[in-house]
């Protein structure tokens, strides 16, 4: 069928058009709101601010094709292959997209606000300056979505649902993160330097080597999680919820922890010069060999701390409860 013969028949009423094979068609700025193209065939096809809201694209092949511009509002494209697909400015807002292969699409600048994206294939994929604000690309059953190396630069994610996702060296950098949930996600070599990430869900999250520089985490909560080798200096982690966490080796310079709470977490051989930790909870907190020169731990709380070959040379001390329990002058 051709895109003159398709667009003839849906002006006649008609919408069913599974399995229909359209590769490489030309549909640029076609309406077809509604139609159902389930399991159709286009492959390379140009689709440019075509109008698709509610249609039925489930299972269909969309490799290569050519969408930039296009409204998907509320379209279902479970299973689609959109793999290598250029969907600039694109809206999906409340698509379905579960279980979708979109690795390598281009996405920059798309809408794609409550989409629900849960085992979406997003791997190498462009999502720079993308809207994803509530989105769902939580884990499913024993599966996750793929977002391995995948581009959020500058991104609007605010609550955007990333449980147990792989998101393993994907650039997130001054991306808006703010109430976000990565819980049990794989951060590790991810990129969040000068991110909002405030109010964050990063329980049990692996940020093994993630850079978090000038990150803005006020009020993340950040249980048991895993940021060994992780680069977070500069960031600001006032009020962050951080007890039993590894930090082994973390680099901490200049990073704001007042009020933290820290109880608990292993800070061996981290670099924390001068690191504001004015008020922090560290009672039971691992510190050996950590560098804590010309902190300020006003008032920090270290109870029964492991303060061994610590370095606390020109640190601020006043007020602080030592190990021992005794109050330092």
């Amino acid at each position: 069928m051709n895109p003159d013969e398709l667009l003839k028949r849906y002006t006649a009423g008609e919408v069913n058009f599974a399995e229909i094979n359209l590769r490489c068609a030309n549909l640029a700025g076609a309406d077809l709101i509604g139609v159902n193209l389930s399991k159709a065939n286009l492959h390379g096809a140009t689709l440019v601010f075509a109008y698709l809201t509610r249609t039925n694209l489930r299972s269909a092949i969309l490799a290569g094709a050519k969408l930039g511009g296009a409204n998907l509002n509320q379209a279902h494209l479970s299973q689609a292959n959109l793999s290598d697909a250029d969907l600039h400015g694109a809206s999906l807002a409340g698509a379905t997209m579960v279980n979708t292969n979109a690795a390598l699409a281009n996405l920059l600048d798309a809408n794609l606000i409550d989409a629900d994206m849960r085992d979406i294939n997003l791997r190498g994929a462009n999502l720079a300056g993308a809207c994803l604000r509530g989105a769902n690309l939580r884990k499913e059953l024993k599966r996750s979505a793929n977002l391995t190396g995948a581009c959020f630069h500058k991104a609007d994610l605010r609550g955007a649902n990333f449980s147990g996702a792989d998101l393993s060296g994907a650039d997130l950098r001054s991306a808006n993160l703010s109430e976000a949930t990565f819980t049990g996600a794989n951060l590790s070599g991810a990129e969040f330097t000068k991110a909002i990430m405030t109010g964050c869900f990063l329980t049990e999250a692996n940020l093994t080597g993630a850079n978090l520089s000038s990150a803005d985490l006020t009020n993340a909560k950040i249980e048991r999680a895993n940021l060994t080798d992780a680069q977070v200096e500069d960031a600001n982690m006032a009020w962050v919820i951080m007890p039993d966490t590894k930090l082994t080796r973390a680099n901490m310079v200049n990073v704001n922890l007042m009020t933290a709470k820290l109880t608990r977490s292993d800070f061996s051989r981290v670099n924390l010069q001068r690191a504001n930790l004015r008020d922090a909870n560290l009672t039971e907190a691992y510190l050996g060999r950590t560098n804590l020169f010309g902190a300020d731990l006003t008032d920090a709380i270290l109870s029964k701390a492991e303060l061994s070959s610590t370095n606390l040379a020109g640190a601020i001390l006043k007020g602080a409860t030592m190990p021992d329990g005794t109050v330092h002058s």
